[in-house]
């Protein structure tokens, strides 16, 4: 009977560490490239920037926001797209991420 239990809990661990997961891969397209590869953890993720992309590989739902993409901008700069492979940030929600340049 333990071995159920565990089994049911290792099932539904894994299936709440996917819904963490859920936006996968998030970038950020730059307006002016970066001087060196650069490292800035925001929302969650890893993004690593070099020249005019920064890209997080695996990242939370929360990296999705125009509150990270606010400081990702704080550290590298303004950006022209901010986004994953099932949502980009709209251009109004993109220009209250860059006023964060400012």
């Amino acid at each position: 009977m333990n071995l159920r239990m565990l089994t049911a809990v290792a099932v539904l661990s894994l299936s709440f560490a996917g819904a963490a997961f859920a936006d996968g891969r998030v970038s950020a397209s730059l307006k002016t490239p970066v001087a060196a590869r650069t490292k800035v953890i925001v929302g969650g993720a890893l993004f690593v920037c070099d020249g005019a992309a920064c890209v997080a590989e695996t990242a939370p739902s929360r990296a999705l926001t125009v509150a990270s993409c606010k400081a990702l901008v704080k550290e590298v700069g303004v950006v022209t797209a901010f986004g994953g492979d099932q949502k980009q940030l709209a251009d109004d929600d993109l220009a209250r991420c860059n006023a964060a340049a400012g």
